[in-house]
């Protein structure tokens, strides 16, 4: 069964959101979703999340699934807003609590920060399956841009978040806490051992130099053939090289400091004070 698939480009953060629908149902799931923040003056707005929400009801879709293949460093997730309004359930790898517990003690969240996952609907774990419709679905724990991050394989298509990119840009970085770019080369060959008509749709597109527009999707044939990181055969030890040289030369992502926060509570902001107010955190030195 092919999966009939309508990615949602946000070029602020680089972030491709997936509506996944069963061609024989109005069943569908959502993957990766955006919840637009401007830092510097701390205000949301939920342009792409009412994009996406707006194609849900234009379609008469129903919302099984609203997925997250990790929490993401590079944008605030939109889950709950699209769940309070078109609902479906929010799921995410199971090492979600190997997360929380790593940036619950950055952030300083004290003992009413849960780190038990229970803020999501369903944690996954390698091997799980579940369905869309009639759409089968399964599990792949692809660990090593972080440790809870997934690759979920519906029908004939693998979204893959950040550890993969399109095959001239390569892959995802892996030195966050708890990243390693050896366990990254090891989750990267269980999606490359998928069958090669594979669709792959990633996270992310930065346009790799002379490529003039964004790109989202490929195959598992041509990541193996072309991905200029791990393509052709490119053995393990000269990739960790290469990634672990690459990554010690990169900034930041602008929206790490609030995304992590919100993300790891599945988009929740953090509790408001007694005066209605959220805040979020600058940890200084911390990351």
């Amino acid at each position: 069964m092919q999966a009939d698939v309508s990615a949602f480009f946000d070029e602020a953060t680089n972030t491709v959101s997936y509506v996944v629908k069963d061609p024989t149902s109005d069943a569908c799931a959502i993957v990766d979703s955006v919840l637009d923040f401007d830092y510097a003056s701390g205000r949301t707005d939920t342009r792409s999340a009412d994009a996406v929400i707006a194609h849900v009801k234009d379609k008469g879709l129903k919302v099984e699934w609203i997925l997250e293949t990790h929490v993401h460093a590079d944008h605030l997730s939109a889950a709950p807003y699209i769940q309070q309004r078109v609902g479906g359930k929010i799921g995410i790898g199971e090492n979600i609590r190997v997360v929380q517990d790593t940036f619950g003690k950055v952030f300083n969240e004290g003992t009413e920060f849960q780190r038990d996952g229970s803020q999501f609907d369903k944690l996954f774990q390698e091997g799980d399956s579940f369905t869309v419709g009639a759409m089968e679905g399964h599990v792949l724990h692809t660990p090593g841009h972080t440790p809870a991050c997934l690759t979920y394989v519906i029908a004939d298509s693998a979204f893959v978040g950040d550890t993969l990119f399109m095959p001239d840009f390569g892959t995802a970085r892996c030195d966050f806490p708890g990243g390693s770019a050896e366990t990254l080369y090891a989750s990267i060959q269980k999606i490359l051992a998928l069958p090669d008509e594979t669709r792959i749709f990633v996270g992310h597109d930065y346009k790799a130099p002379g490529r003039e527009e964004y790109a989202w999707e490929t195959t598992v044939g041509e990541q193996k053939a072309k991905n200029v990181h791990v393509g052709a055969g490119r053995d393990r030890d000269t990739f960790v090289k290469m990634r672990t040289e690459r990554d010690a030369k990169l900034a930041m992502p602008k929206l790490i400091i609030p995304s992590l926060q919100v993300n790891m509570r599945a988009g929740q902001m953090p509790p408001a004070d007694e005066e209605g107010k959220t805040y979020l955190k600058v940890p200084v030195n911390g990351l």
